[in-house]
């Protein structure tokens, strides 16, 4: 496709907005239940933290706005479904609940800060190594994350406790996103797989 940077902006703040709801339906679906029976806490932790990677890797790569925030609030709002977990099913103390959120949230932010300057030190060293390393790392974080609720699913013998907007959103969220790229002047690899491993990983749970 020709190099289009508008078509590339709005297909990615399209992408970037679905990914910036898509959680909701699921919290409120947790909140509305009182209730987060039959979505792990583990699937949901490690999504939160492959905003990290992803967001060393876009923001090393200079990739447009909105997928630079993409992973920061899709990490938030996984962020928020792993407390619900904690405290609807894991029974923790609201005040202990939201103080994990928070001190995730400070541990990834912090540690996101520091890998950016550490990955650009060594791109200008000559050393690409590290980059692709976040780039590899988000994607096994992404469809790490799915082992825990196959497991779930497999116990329970269906697919409960996860939302169906939700999923649906998010798998929009993959094509924008993807589509941002194909207008980019050079399509990187592996961050498109990424984005795409988010259309099939919504695939899979919805086909257990």
């Amino acid at each position: 496709m020709p190099v289009n940077p508008v078509a590339e902006n709005v297909f990615g703040t399209i992408g970037t907005i679905c990914w910036c709801i898509q959680l909701i339906p699921q919290v409120w679906k947790s909140w509305r239940d009182k209730s987060t029976y039959g979505l792990s806490p583990f699937m949901v932790l490690t999504w939160a933290a492959s905003a990290l990677p992803l967001g060393v890797y876009n923001i090393v790569l200079n990739t447009n706005i909105p997928l630079i925030l993409q992973p920061q609030l899709f990490g938030t709002l996984a962020a928020v479904c792993w407390v619900q977990c904690l405290y609807y099913d894991r029974h923790l103390s609201l005040r202990k609940a939201i103080f994990a959120f928070f001190a995730f949230l400070a541990v990834v932010g912090g540690l996101q800060v520091a890998f950016v300057f550490a990955v650009r030190h060594g791109l200008d060293e000559g050393n690409g190594r590290p980059l692709q390393f976040f780039g590899v790392m988000t994607v096994v974080l992404i469809f790490g994350g799915l082992l825990p609720q196959f497991y779930e699913i497999w116990k329970l013998k269906e697919v409960l406790g996860i939302s169906m907007a939700f999923m649906v959103i998010d798998g929009l969220g993959g094509v924008f996103s993807t589509l941002s790229l194909a207008f980019k002047d050079s399509i990187d690899p592996l961050l498109a797989f990424s984005y795409i491993s988010v259309i099939v990983r919504i695939l899979c749970i919805d086909q257990p």
